[in-house]
């Protein structure tokens, strides 16, 4: 059963009032044209960059390589409701970068954990060829190595494709599946032909090129904190290790090409929840793309903003929190169409 819902446009009092972290007034309103002369190198695993919560470590042993995976386990701040919620971040993000709606979660009662996949923020970055079985399986790896039998499993942008995956592969784990503007809506090798990650010159990232990619996420307004994300992402092309890092981006980026989950969907009977702003610069026309993945999923609903962009945790996070929320806690054994 499928339950489409569309909201008028919302007003934006609160725009970006609780960006992770960073004062909105240390940055300026608009990003500057150049990268700031005083912006240096990042690590390639983020040393300097703080998180909210103690990080942890998952030894694992993958492609013949040790590796290892950065994990928080956030308590409940709130009266325990007795569910754990893993949280999976986007393609140009990290788990601290979800710091806000981490927090709302845990002020509910629910438990989380929240990565760095391989690849990214403080995790290993091998040159290996990475794929989402493999990042499903690092998943369960850790709910393993952890005791957690039961997990709702929330993935924002190229997370929407991790929790796809994943929710195909273990459904006896997964009680809740929800894909916020989750990337990846359509089988790309129909549309363009296959490119050797290692057959162009390798060249750093430029500040320009970053900064566009990252003005995409808002229809709207700029949150100037969300320059900070700029500059971490900038930082690491001026450290030693860019070459590496620039390989290790691009064989990340063929995951969307070489191993769609467009046929994932199919096959998911979880509770699922198919959510987004319709504004989304990542995915042309991602209204009804979304709900082509509602109509593929075997019991799904499909809530999207109107006016909103790729990121509603950020645009609109008080709306955003509250139905994320209120879907989590919804009986897992009841229709998707039934959560509200």
């Amino acid at each position: 059963m499928k339950l489409i819902l569309r909201f008028s446009a919302l007003v934006l009092a609160s725009l970006f009032a609780v960006f992770p972290l960073v004062a909105a007034d240390k940055w300026p309103a608009e990003p500057p044209a150049e990268a700031p002369a005083d912006w240096g190198p990042v690590s390639a695993n983020f040393e300097e960059i703080d998180y909210p919560y103690p990080v942890h470590f998952l030894k694992l042993r993958r492609f013949d390589q040790d590796m290892n995976m950065a994990y928080m386990d956030i308590e409940p701040t709130g009266r325990s409701n007795g569910q754990t919620i893993f949280w999976q971040h986007g393609m140009n993000f990290y788990s601290e970068a979800y710091t806000p709606t981490l927090r709302a979660l845990a002020a509910e009662g629910f438990r989380v954990l929240a990565v760095d996949r391989i690849g990214y923020g403080k995790s290993s970055k091998p040159v290996i060829p990475y794929n989402f079985n493999f990042v499903a399986s690092n998943m369960k790896a850790l709910l393993d190595e952890l005791g957690i039998e039961k997990v709702a499993i929330v993935g924002h942008s190229m997370g929407g494709m991790v929790v796809s995956r994943f929710a195909m592969l273990y459904p006896e784990v997964t009680t809740h599946v929800a894909m916020v503007n989750q990337i990846g809506l359509t089988d790309q090798r129909q549309s363009r032909p296959w490119s050797d990650p290692y057959g162009a010159e390798l060249v750093p990232a430029t500040y320009r090129g970053i900064l566009a990619g990252h003005r995409r996420y808002f229809p709207k307004a700029w949150p100037p904190a969300h320059l900070e994300f700029v500059r971490r992402q900038y930082g690491q092309t001026l450290s030693g290790e860019w070459p590496r890092l620039t390989m290790v981006r691009r064989l990340q980026g063929g995951m969307l090409y070489n191993d769609p989950v467009v046929y994932d969907w199919q096959h998911i009977s979880t509770k699922a929840l198919v959510i987004g702003g319709e504004e989304d610069g990542l995915v042309p026309d991602f209204p009804p793309l979304a709900e082509n993945v509602a109509n593929e999923l075997q019991n799904s609903a499909l809530l999207l903003y109107p006016g909103i962009g790729h990121a509603p945790q950020i645009e609109i996070p008080d709306k955003f929190h509250s139905d994320l929320i209120r879907f989590l806690k919804s009986d897992p054994n009841q229709p998707a169409s039934d959560w509200r």
